[in-house]
């Protein structure tokens, strides 16, 4: 069965032109010449990717966006926008709210193709690792309604790639939901007065990120950006709350993860007030490998983020880590920590 296309353009030559192009490769496109007729079209048909023009009269494309996201079934659908130069300036905002990609016009046919091609073969992949990520959700998912609820949410959403180093929410920004990290690893950071950085957790696979942002009703309270390519899925708020008023079970659990990440918070305070500088970048490097790898098996981690996790400058971490691989603890290449004896490592005194 063909895929199915929908591009919204007000722009008559450049929306014929498009549909042309996808009819002859194969795909059954639907066209719409401004938002709303778009939106329309896009809840009719559930069509496999969406491209939308950003300046369109009556309704523009972030409304567009805004929209498709309160559908269910309609934000799941990838959706790239079509960009005039002049406009990059604001891409970021569309990307914040949920666009998957761009294309910036003009392009050429192969350009369009490819764009396609790539983010519908993108989505059948991330919906593979998806499907593994919410089979080892064991802590939260259970033989329970509410819990099995929840999942249900979770398959629904859209997932969403974030590049390495790319901003997943700033401190301060309205917590507008609750992030599940399917594949890839997220670090949280905090900015003292002086600019510099205190990193306030790293996030591996299957762990959730602004849980004291939804609970306690506020804005987050730390940045949160990508160590490494990430695949993220954003529970919205609204259905959230309703969920944890309907089933004390989830809210239970939720409870239990927020306690654990305010004991570790805790624990990072006073390693940060009295353990000497060996100590900390031992127990930094204890949790790193306990959260991303296997024993033996290498991680990658910059001197800046193992600075801004230890409280130390960059300089005293690149003379820890020297000592450290010369006393036999690690193995270190460029970016790359291998740590061959833990047990010292955990075990290090002042």
């Amino acid at each position: 069965m063909s895929k199915k296309v929908l591009i919204i353009e007000d722009n008559n030559d450049i929306r014929e032109n498009v549909v042309e192009i996808l009819e002859l490769a194969g795909y059954q496109v639907y066209a719409a010449n401004n938002g709303k007729i778009g939106v329309d079209l896009a809840i009719k048909n559930l069509p496999d990717i969406i491209l939308c023009d950003i300046m369109m009269p009556e309704l523009d494309g972030y409304g567009v966006l805004y929209m498709l996201n309160k559908s269910p079934e309609a934000a799941a659908i990838p959706f790239i926008f079509l960009t005039a130069k002049a406009e990059r300036v604001d891409l970021r905002k569309g990307m914040e709210m949920g666009a998957d990609d761009y294309l910036t016009k003009p392009f050429d046919d192969m350009e369009l193709l490819n764009a396609i091609e790539s983010r519908l073969k993108k989505r059948e992949t991330q919906q593979a690792f998806y499907s593994k990520s919410l089979d080892n959700l064991s802590t939260l998912i259970a033989k329970n309604d509410g819990l099995a609820e929840l999942k249900k949410i979770i398959l629904e959403r859209k997932v969403r790639q974030f590049k390495k180093n790319q901003v997943i929410y700033y401190e301060g920004d309205k917590g507008n939901g609750l992030y599940l990290l399917i594949n890839g690893s997220v670090k949280t950071i905090k900015l003292a007065e002086d600019g510099r950085e205190l990193m306030t957790g790293i996030y591996g696979p299957d762990t959730y990120l602004g849980i004291h942002a939804m609970l306690a009703n506020e804005d987050y309270t730390d940045t949160a950006t990508a160590l490494e390519d990430s695949l993220l899925c954003l529970i919205p708020k609204d259905q959230l709350e309703q969920l944890l008023n309907m089933y004390p079970v989830v809210a239970r659990e939720f409870i239990k993860l927020l306690s654990n990440d305010i004991r570790e918070k805790e624990e990072q305070l006073l390693q940060l007030a009295y353990h000497s500088v060996r100590k900390r970048m031992a127990e930094a490097m204890v949790r790193l490998s306990r959260q991303h790898v296997t024993e033996g098996e290498s991680f990658k981690i910059s001197r800046e983020d193992l600075a801004a996790m230890a409280g130390m400058a960059t300089e005293t971490v690149s003379r820890t880590l020297s000592d450290f691989k010369d006393e036999g603890l690690i193995d270190k290449k460029g970016s790359a920590i291998t740590i061959l004896d833990i047990n010292k490592l955990a075990k290090m005194k002042n």
